[in-house]
C-alpha cells in the first residue's frame, strides 16, 4: 500500500520525545514489508542538525490559512538506513525557531496558526509531488486536522479551498492520481494516533477561522470542546481508525482516570480504536554491538561481561565498585507523570537498611533535580545524580544497573522498560499503560513457570514502590538463580518494529475495504 504518515517531527531531524521515535522506526518497518511510505514534518531549524543530505524539490505553493495565502517550499531527505522519502515544509516564520513548540517552557502563541498551515501543505504537497496514497497515517493533535481536512474539505474527490500557485517549479501541474477510475482522495482512508492525551492541542474557539472548515463542525461531539478548539479531539472523531501505542493505554483512555476529559468520544468510538505496542530500534539498543558500554555481550556472556559494565559505571559516577550491591537507577524526564518523586521518597530507606546504590540521569522540575542532588550530596556513596542528558551515557546506565526504576502515573508506552529488558536489566515498574504489556512481574508462580521479566507495582504510592523494591532486593540476595533466569527471558522478548509493523499492516488493509 501506499502510506503517508504526517507528524510534527521524526528522528534524527526533530525530537522532544518518543513520538519521533516511532514516525522514523515504523515507516522504515513498513518499507521493509513491501509498503511504499512517505513522511511529511515542518522544516524546523533543527532539521539540519541531523546532518543529513536535505535538498528543495524547487517546488513552492501556497495555502490558505484564515483569510491569508501563506507560501511554502517543500524540502526532501531521506529517513536513515531505509529509502523512505522524508519531505519537510518550509515556512521559516513558522518554523525556523529555537523550540518545535515552545521557548523557555512558553508555547508558541501561534501554534494552532501553525499546524493549520502545516496540515494544509501536506495535501497540497502530496498533490504537487503526485505521490499515489491509500492511507494518511496522522500522529498526535500537531495532526489532527489531517482526517478532518481529508472528511470535510478533500471529499468526493476534489479539494475545496483557494486555488494555489506553483512557484520557482519547472514541472507542470501535476495530474490528480486516479485509482480505478475513482478521483484520488477517494479512496484515502486516515488513521490518527495517540501517543499522549495529556497534550491536546486547546486553542481559543475563533482560531476555528484558522482552519478553514466550516463552523457547523464546531459542536461537541466534533471539534468543540467546552469552548475552545480541541484538535486532538478533532483528529479523533474525524479519523477512520485510532490507534494508540499500547493495547493497555487503548483501554485506559477510555476511562475517567486516563481519558483526560475525552473519555465519552473515545467510549463512542471504542470499535475503531486499536492498541498497538511501539517497538524500540533494536540496531541502536542491541548490547551485543553497542560500543559505549565497557564490555558488549549477548545472552550467552550476561553473567561475564554485565557485571563489568556494572563495575564502569559505578567508576563513572564515583561510587564504591562493589559486585554484591544491588544497583537501582532511571534514565527520564523529572516530571510528574514519571512518578520520580516517588523513587526519591524511598532512596534513604534503602541506602540505609541495605547500602543499595542508585543511579539518575535526566533532567526536568526543578525541585525534583534539586532533591536528587541533595540525596547524592547526603549519600555521596550511595547516589549519584546526573542532572543532564547524554545519549551515550543512556546506554551505560541501562547496562550497569541490576533494575531500572519507571514507576510512571501513567505511560502511554515507555521504551525504556525494553531497552532494560533487552539489556539484562530487570525494569520495576507500574501497572499501567505499555509497562503493563510489556513486564510480567516477578511472583512466586512467575518465577516457577519462567515467565517473570521484572518487577510490578500496582497503587502509585511510595509505600508501594518500596515494598516492591524491598522484593526486588530479596530476590537479588536470595533468589539468585530465579535472578538469572529472569534476566534471560527478558533478553529473549523481541521487541523489534517488526510484529508490530504488521499489526498496522492488517488494520490498513482493513480501514481501506470500508465504504
Amino acid at each position: 500500500m501506499n502510506i503517508v504518515f504526517v507528524s510534527s517531527e521524526a528522528a534524527p531531524f526533530a525530537k522532544t520525545g518518543g513520538l519521533a521515535d516511532v514516525c522514523s522506526a515504523l515507516p522504515v518497518a513498513l518499507e521493509k514489508q513491501g509498503h511504499h511510505v512517505s513522511v511529511f514534518i515542518p522544516a524546523y531549524r533543527q532539521i539540519y542538525d541531523a546532518h543529513l543530505p536535505i535538498e528543495t524539490t524547487g517546488i513552492g505553493y501556497c495555502v490558505p490559512v484564515g483569510k491569508n495565502e501563506v507560501w511554502g517550499e517543500i524540502l526532501r531527505s531521506t529517513l536513515p538506513g531505509s529509502d523512505v522519502p522524508v519531505y519537510f515544509l518550509r515556512h521559516d516564520r513558522y518554523f525556523f525557531r529555537d523550540g518545535l513548540y515552545n521557548s523557555g517552557g512558553v508555547d508558541y502563541q501561534d501554534n494552532c496558526e501553525r499546524f493549520v498551515f502545516f496540515c494544509r501543505s501536506v495535501f497540497r504537497a502530496i498533490e504537487l509531488l503526485n505521490i499515489p496514497v491509500d492511507i494518511l497515517h496522522a500522529n498526535d493533535w500537531q495532526t489532527g486536522l489531517v482526517p478532518a481536512y481529508l472528511a470535510t474539505l478533500y471529499q468526493n474527490g476534489r479539494a475545496i479551498g483557494t486555488q494555489t500557485e506553483l512557484f520557482g517549479s519547472a514541472l507542470a501541474p501535476p495530474q490528480t492520481p486516479e485509482k480505478s477510475g475513482d478521483r484520488f482522495w477517494d479512496k484515502v482512508r486516515s488513521v490518527f494516533t495517540i501517543h499522549n492525551m495529556r497534550h491536546q492541542g486547546r486553542f481559543m474557539q475563533q482560531e476555528m477561522d484558522l482552519t478553514g472548515i466550516d463552523w457547523k463542525y464546531f459542536t461537541f461531539d466534533k471539534m468543540e470542546f467546552y469552548g475552545q478548539l480541541n484538535l486532538l479531539k478533532t483528529g479523533i472523531t474525524f479519523s477512520d481508525a485510532i490507534t494508540t501505542v499500547s493495547p493497555e493505554y487503548s483501554k485506559e483512555i477510555q476511562t475517567d482516570d486516563f481519558g483526560e476529559s475525552l473519555q465519552g468520544v473515545l467510549r463512542y468510538r471504542s470499535e475503531s480504536i486499536w492498541g498497538i505496542l511501539n517497538g524500540i530500534d533494536t540496531a541502536e539498543w542491541n548490547p551485543e554491538t553497542d560500543s559505549n558500554l565497557a564490555a558488549p555481550y549477548n545472552a550467552e556472556t550476561v553473567f561475564e561481561k554485565k557485571p563489568l559494565c556494572k563495575a564502569a559505571l559505578q567508576r563513572e559516577c564515583g561510587l564504591p565498585e562493589s559486585a554484591d550491591t544491588p544497583l537501582f537507577g532511571a534514565v527520564s524526564r523529572f516530571d510528574w507523570q514519571k512518578g520520580l518523586d516517588l523513587v526519591a521518597d524511598v532512596i534513604p530507606h534503602f541506602v540505609e537498611s541495605r547500602g543499595a546504590q542508585f543511579v539518575i540521569l535526566g533532567t526536568g522540575d526543578p525541585q525534583l533535580e534539586n532533591r536528587f542532588v541533595e540525596l547524592a550530596a547526603r549519600y555521596p556513596k550511595n547516589v549519584a545524580a546526573l542532572i543532564k542528558f547524554s545519549g551515550a551515557l543512556s546506554h551505560r546506565v541501562e547496562a550497569g544497573l541490576d533494575v531500572f526504576l519507571m514507576p510512571s502515573r501513567y505511560e502511554p508506552c515507555g521504551l525504556n522498560q525494553m531497552y532494560s529488558q533487552r539489556y539484562g536489566t530487570l525494569p520495576l515498574v507500574r501497572h499501567t499503560g505499555g509497562l503493563a504489556d510489556t513486564v510480567i512481574g516477578a511472583s512466586d508462580e512467575t518465577i516457577a513457570n519462567g515467565t517473570a521479566n521484572g518487577f510490578m507495582s500496582y497503587w502509585g504510592t511510595a509505600d508501594d514502590l518500596q515494598k516492591t523494591v524491598e522484593w526486588a532486593v530479596h530476590c537479588y540476595d536470595q533468589r539468585k538463580d530465579a535472578w538469572r533466569q529472569m534476566v534471560l527471558t527478558a533478553m529473549a522478548l523481541d521487541h523489534s518494529w517488526t510484529k508490530s509493523a504488521r499489526l498496522y499492516s492488517d488494520l490498513y488493509e482493513r480501514i481501506q475495504m470500508l465504504g
